[in-house]
């Protein structure tokens, strides 16, 4: 129950921040928080990560609803032993939610955070895309890990 208590959390913090922009900010306005690093840009976008599949709002939609079944299964799972491995499946079911909840209500999603880093302005993002991000880090490491614990098992 916890994780999913974190999966709302995420939710509530990602559509809270969105509308703060929306409420508070002009469509591209930016605003400079550190000089030629960070700064809230007001962005929409209508694909996924880095404005690739732009308009394809079916596919978000199809796509998302099995990823967040999938979540929900294996959050199920591996209720029981694996509590790092739910809170990496946490951040990805909040991150996924947040997102779903902009394409359904408004067909795009709301990003903020615009990076410049080694003047390589990085694609702006949100709170979701963070989760999302944070989430599939965690979830990678432990199954690294875990592939190497049995390999390690298995030379004992």
């Amino acid at each position: 129950m916890i994780y999913y208590i974190i999966a709302f959390i995420l939710v509530a913090i990602d559509q809270i921040t969105k509308w703060l922009v929306v409420k508070n900010m002009t469509l591209g306005e930016s605003i400079e928080i550190m000089p030629q690093f960070f700064y809230l840009t007001s962005h929409r976008n209508s694909g996924a990560a880095w404005g690739m599949l732009q308009g394809q709002m079916w596919l978000f939609y199809i796509v998302t609803l099995i990823v967040v079944g999938v979540i929900v299964y294996f959050m199920r799972e591996y209720r029981h032993g694996y509590p790092l491995l739910n809170v990496g499946f946490a951040f990805l079911l909040g991150g996924a939610i947040g997102n779903f909840i902009d394409r359904i209500r408004i067909q795009e999603v709301i990003d903020f955070f615009d990076f410049t880093i080694l003047g390589y302005n990085f694609p702006i993002f949100n709170v979701a895309d963070s989760a999302l991000t944070i989430g599939v880090v965690i979830v990678i490491i432990l199954m690294i890990y875990d592939e190497w614990q049995t390999k390690k098992g298995e030379k004992a």
